[in-house]
């Protein structure tokens, strides 16, 4: 690392690889503004990819090219940036460091086979990012740490490096250590000295940027004396993960170890998983060629990370779910591609971002295409064949043709029109699955309501559309409220689904209150009379009946029993009198909600031989529910949520005390895995609506819950007094 240097790839064409060893899938991981898409565009100017400007040839940038990435300053999706780096070709994944976007992080993490940890040595390490480090540990993905925003005058390389170390190397701090120290410029008007070089731990080597190219020299003393430690211990790192176990004697005993050995091992460590180097970059200043640290991360990538063909075989299955043998990276083998990510371009229509598993994806190509297991977002559970469009490898704003895409390679696909985010790709005559990934469950309502009545007619296209491209979005049409409903991970992401409907699709709604589907009930016994009797000339109405409602237990729904004797009521008007019950019922009798669990009871009526008829019956059926409720103590019912919360241990005592002011039970906690703790409450789904975003808040951005719905139970009565006076008011 640092002792070789390597020639950019050409700017201007579409990358290509023939071998899955020259692929390396590296997605970017970090807080939003720790600076990834700075270091992409960084990397993209080292390889050759853009100009000293940053600008790919028609002078677009080559990430967050998209306009609300533009409004927002800020990354909103995943996007794909490939570069060529001595030969290799490397995608780069840069995602969006927002929470609500975690979506388009677990796309990127699906479909690379390394991390690169972006870490602000200004701003520290957050907990989610913490969290994002755990997973990937769990499933041995190769990972390193970047440091970035050396320019800061509050930042502190050896204060951050230690920071990863304690963070990130909780179970072995050996095993997260810098390869490279800063070499600083003379200080500023402000004391804060520039970082201008890096010095190399093992090739004990000095790689000056300060002149905006990249120059080696041999250290002077002053600078060789600065890394006798910091060497030591990283030779010890790569020592205690080396497949050798002479080499550690051999080093204790004072045998100086071939640069190229420790190199070799370094490599094979980091590509195991087992390793995580920490080095450092910032962007090139105006006009230079070479942003600081961007030549020695990419031999990191190309040295250090696996390829696709070290990924462990992938289980498979068929669509049906029988078995099927695992699939390895090989572009001879079976296809098995899957769509991690779609999005809509206004020329070409939808265009889906696919990984390559196995075999070799060609353009204009019958495929399977499998989906499963969303159809509660409102994705649709499907087994069709489409044929693809046109392949292409994505660069800023344009689309460069593919003449394939091989085993461990990525590219889009055009005009797969079926296929949507976490399908699977395969061949029509030996269709595969693959099981999809996890994704965060939407818990942020938003309900909207077309503006008008040209929005109303793109509406539904515009909302399936977007469902489509992204999987955290859950469509709800509640049948009971009356609403629809998307669910979002954050006001932020609500906010993007809002602007993306006005700005993509051209259709504006606008949002409204979200409702919980309360319910009424009876407290105690009651008794009803409806008296339908009009005489206005010609064929009169006339019904009269008399009912009793006694309370049900809960779930019990609503009952209707005749008990009608002497024929007072024919029988042909006896449903008539339950269609009427029933139908009022549903409408609400106190506050415009349904009415649930109660018996209703008929005993008695009257009838005209003339003017009685079955409308009639309906009515008196009616009046005689309201006037029982008119009478009777009335309870208002609210939907009850059962609560699994997992936080950090410390922040267990917030969470409590804020679903206790939600009007909470607490039912139990237990751990979950080191320093995290499960809660379990019960809380009225009214108290609920924002906890995505407060939840977020109390735990710094570190805790998740599930919730799932318990029963309804009858609210206090000062609330539901309250919600009864909306009603009579009509909000």
């Amino acid at each position: 690392m640092g002792a070789t240097s390597h020639q950019a790839g050409a700017a201007g064409r579409a990358l290509t690889a023939d071998r899955p060893t020259s692929v390396r899938n590296v997605v970017l991981v970090g807080h939003s503004g720790a600076g990834k898409t700075t270091l992409v565009e960084a990397l993209a100017l080292t390889a050759g990819a853009v100009n000293r400007a940053g600008r790919v040839e028609d002078g677009s940038t080559v990430s967050d090219h998209d306009e609300i990435e533009h409004r927002r300053h800020r990354s909103v999706q995943l996007s794909l940036v490939p570069v060529e780096w001595g030969g290799i070709k490397i995608n780069i994944l840069d995602t969006p460091g927002y929470a609500d976007f975690v979506g388009e992080l677990r796309a990127g993490l699906r479909a690379a086979d390394a991390a690169l940890f972006v870490v602000s040595a200004a701003d520290g390490i957050d907990g989610a990012t913490r969290m994002v480090w755990d997973e990937c540990e769990a499933v041995g993905m190769p990972r390193a740490i970047v440091v970035t925003h050396l320019e800061a005058a509050r930042s502190d390389y050896a204060q951050m490096t230690g920071v990863c170390g304690e963070i990130f190397g909780a179970e072995d701090p050996d095993a997260v250590v810098p390869l490279y120290l800063p070499l600083h410029g003379p200080a500023g008007p402000d004391g804060h000295a520039p970082v201008t070089g890096l010095l190399g731990l093992l090739s004990r080597r000095v790689y000056d940027y300060g002149s905006g190219e990249r120059v080696e020299r041999d250290p002077d003393p002053a600078e060789l004396a600065l890394i006798a430690d910091a060497r030591s211990r990283l030779i010890e790192g790569i020592i205690a993960e080396s497949e050798d176990e002479s080499l550690m004697d051999r080093y204790l005993g004072g045998e100086d170890i071939d640069l190229k050995t420790l190199v070799d091992d370094l490599e094979r460590a980091v590509a195991r998983g087992t390793f995580h180097p920490v080095l450092m970059a910032a962007p090139a200043a105006e006009g230079a060629r070479q942003g600081l640290g961007t030549v020695e991360l990419l031999e990191l990538v190309t040295g250090g990370f696996p390829t696709p063909a070290e990924r462990a075989p992938l289980a498979v299955t068929a669509p049906d779910g029988s078995a099927r043998p695992p699939v390895t990276c090989d572009p001879e083998g079976p296809l098995v591609a899957e769509v991690v990510k779609t999005s809509s371009d206004p020329y070409v229509g939808r265009v889906s971002l696919v990984r390559v598993f196995s075999g070799t994806l060609l353009p204009e190509a019958t495929v399977h295409v499998s989906g499963h297991g969303l159809a509660d977002r409102g994705h649709e559970d499907h087994d069709v064949d489409e044929r693809t469009g046109a392949l292409s490898s994505p660069f800023g704003k344009h689309q460069r043709p593919l003449g394939r895409c091989i085993a461990g390679d990525l590219a889009c696909v055009a005009k797969l029109t079926r296929a949507e985010t976490g399908d699977t790709l395969s061949a029509k005559d030996r269709p595969l699955l693959m099981e999809p990934w996890s994704m965060p469950d939407p818990l942020l309502p938003l309900a909207v309501e077309a503006h008008g009545k040209a929005d109303e007619d793109k509406l539904s296209q515009a909302l399936a559309r977007l469902v489509a491209e992204d999987p955290t979005l859950r469509l709800e049409q509640n049948p009971h409220t009356r609403q629809l409903v998307l669910w979002c991970l954050g006001e932020a992401h609500q906010d993007l689904v809002l602007e993306r409907l006005r700005t993509r699709y051209g259709v504006q709604v606008d949002p409204v209150p979200h409702k919980v589907s309360l319910r009424e009930t009876f407290g105690a016994e009651a008794t009803g009379r409806g008296r339908h009797v009009k005489q206005s000339g010609g064929h009169g109405q006339f019904a009269i009946c008399e009912i009793r409602v006694e309370p049900l237990p809960a779930g019990s729904g609503v009952e209707f029993v005749d008990k009608v004797v002497g024929g007072s009521v024919p029988r042909q008007f006896i449903p008539s009198v339950e269609k009427g019950v029933r139908a009022q019922a549903a409408r609400g009798v106190a506050a415009g909600y349904p009415l649930v669990d109660v018996r209703i009871t008929l005993l008695d009526g009257k009838a005209h031989s003339v003017d009685s008829s079955d409308a009639a019956f309906q009515t008196a059926g009616a009046l005689a529910l309201r006037e029982a409720a008119a009478e009777a103590t009335m309870h208002l019912l609210e939907p009850v949520a059962e609560l699994d919360v997992l936080v950090p241990d410390e922040y267990v005592g917030p969470v409590m005390s804020d679903l206790a002011g939600r009007r909470g039970r607490v039912v139990g906690s237990d751990q979950a895995g080191p320093g995290r703790t499960r809660v379990r409450a019960e809380i009225p789904e009214i108290e609920i609506g924002r906890y995505a975003v407060e939840l977020r808040s109390v735990s710094h951005g570190t805790g998740g819950f599930r919730r799932s719905y318990a029963r309804h139970e009858p609210m206090p009565p000062q609330l539901a007094e309250k919600i009864r006076e909306q009603a009579e008011k009509g909000t």
